[in-house]
């Protein structure tokens, strides 16, 4: 999975892509000082659309 939650120092939440580090920031603005409940659902739904874009991206070995 690309996108996971880390706890910030005041008790929000960010979520965060695995891969650079940096917070998820799909619409402009960076995924920081969330509640947990909405955390875990913007993480499930970006890995649920990154899940998406792999499966429908097309293979380059297949010619």
């Amino acid at each position: 999975q690309r996108y996971d939650l880390r706890r910030d120092p005041d008790g929000s939440w960010t979520v965060f892509d695995v891969f650079t580090g940096q917070p998820a920031d799909e619409w402009g603005a960076p995924a920081e000082h969330l509640d947990q409940p909405y955390a875990e659902h913007l993480a499930a739904m970006l890995n649920a659309e990154d899940l998406k874009r792999g499966v429908l991206r097309p293979r380059r070995d297949l010619h």
